[in-house]
């Protein structure tokens, strides 16, 4: 529902900017720039295929909920 809502938003005006917090990667896979945040500060930042390449606390988080 979540996901479905965001893809009609998206494809009803792309150049909406929006701030999305959440809890399950799934979610924010197809953003155009994902921040991860650690300790309350940026530790990483880009897209989700770049940020899987980088093999840094987002792929970690990947690994680990066994999401691919």
């Amino acid at each position: 529902l979540v996901q479905e809502a965001l893809e009609q938003a998206h494809t009803e005006d792309s150049s909406r900017t929006s701030l999305i917090t959440a809890h399950r990667l799934s979610t924010i896979r197809s953003c155009d720039l994902i921040c991860v945040l650690d300790r309350g500060h940026i530790v990483e930042s880009g897209a989700h295929t770049e940020l899987i390449q980088r093999c840094g606390v987002y792929h970690k988080m990947l690994s680990q909920s066994n999401f691919q």
